[in-house]
């Protein structure tokens, strides 16, 4: 019990940089960096799917790290490479300077959270595991409401975005120092099984839904986060502020709404794993319809962004803890290949539907994304079902 706050802070950190800046700031930005480097929608749907793929080739080389020398490195690693990337970004003074940075800080994403799941398992007692899951999880609110007051705080300087990611990297350099500090020293890993056939394990058939629902949101989502305050600008902002603020406003709606994270364990435990699978994808629907058709309406633009921050935050800790489950011998894993599969749908998504966009325009791909979001309500397994795969989640 003496490490389990610790390690969950440091964890709620690590991912508050990693998946808060280093992964929505992009989107955060976008109308500004548009208007700095002349991008095209389909350019900046590339950039944003790039730096998807570099979240999904840190989280392969994070598998092998933990595997090979625990959570400890690849914890470092991504807060180093949050750190490079943001300082980067800072700096550029043309596209590929910034596509490199925002790729090089996406990074941080895959090596910060798996390793978790590797780290709770050997040093957080049992009984304690999901609350603690859920809280490293949810650390992602803090940090998008933290990128949303800073945006929101130099909104009117001429070049405030840079001196938001000089202050990101030094977020990105305190979530490094604290986490070597919160992994020391972990518990040996006790002995395992030969880990041979590993990959069949992964994509075996009580894994198929909660693969299915991670491609799902990672597609929707990844749009989501990368064209949403483009969406809201190129409409004209809300009402009553300057078009600048509408970002900042709608990533603060994400952090808060995404505090629900917190109670996940606690909802599940009472309402059973499939009313909230299906209920968080109804909450997804309605975040798309709603900001895809209603992007300058205030009330519409808050409950869109409270309900996507919802979203992340409870599916985060589903993914953390449903795959512990379904592969408890094989932890970092088990986690590392759902968020493959959402890493995957945050590459296409951004990229197709960024393409999509010139035929459908922003407000028809929201409604078009909310579609996927129906279609998964409508095929997600009920309880019977997936125990007939041979998973039995409750």
């Amino acid at each position: 019990m003496a490490r389990t706050w610790p390690l969950a802070a440091g964890g709620a950190i690590a991912t508050a940089v990693a998946f808060g800046p280093a992964r929505v700031g992009f989107g955060l930005f976008l109308p500004r960096f548009r208007e700095q480097f002349d991008l095209s929608t389909s350019g900046a749907g590339l950039i944003a799917s790039g730096a998807f793929a570099g979240f999904f080739f840190a989280l392969l080389l994070t598998a092998w790290l933990v595997v090979q020398r625990g959570p400890r490195l690849a914890v470092a690693l991504g807060g180093f490479a949050a750190l490079g990337g943001m300082v980067i970004v800072a700096i550029s003074q043309n596209t590929a300077m910034l596509a490199v940075g925002t790729v090089l800080a996406a990074t941080s994403a895959g090596f910060c959270w798996s390793p978790f799941n590797n780290a709770a398992e050997r040093g957080v007692p049992s009984t304690q595991r999901e609350r603690a899951l859920s809280v490293i999880s949810t650390g992602t609110a803090a940090g998008i409401v933290g990128a949303g007051i800073l945006a929101l705080a130099v909104a009117r300087l001429d070049q405030g975005w840079r001196t938001v990611w000089v202050i990101f990297s030094f977020a990105a350099l305190l979530a490094a120092t604290v986490n070597l500090y919160a992994l020391a020293r972990l518990p040996h890993a006790a002995a395992q099984k030969s880990r041979h056939g590993w990959l069949k394990q992964m994509v075996a058939k009580p894994s198929w839904p909660l693969l299915a629902i991670a491609l799902s949101f990672g597609f929707t989502n990844g749009f989501y986060l990368s064209f949403a305050v483009d969406h809201v600008s190129q409409a004209g902002g809300l009402p009553g502020v300057a078009a600048e603020l509408s970002g900042p406003v709608l990533y603060i709606a994400v952090g808060i709404g995404g505090a629900i994270g917190f109670l996940t364990a606690d909802i599940k435990s009472r309402i059973g794993l499939t009313a909230l699978v299906r209920g968080i994808f109804v909450c997804s629907l309605l975040s798309l319809v709603l900001l895809g058709l209603l992007p300058t309406r205030w009330a519409a633009l808050l409950a869109s962004a409270a309900l996507q921050g919802a979203c992340i935050m409870v599916l985060s800790a589903i993914f953390s803890f449903w795959s512990s489950h379904l592969h408890p011998a094989l932890p970092t894993i088990g986690f590392t290949a759902t968020l493959a599969m959402f890493a995957a749908g945050n590459i296409l998504g951004p990229a197709i539907s960024g393409l999509a966009a010139g035929a459908l325009g922003l407000a028809g791909t929201f409604v078009a994304n909310a579609v996927i979001s129906l279609a998964t309500i409508l095929l997600f397994p009920g309880k019977k079902r997936r125990e007939a795969l041979g998973d039995h989640t409750t």
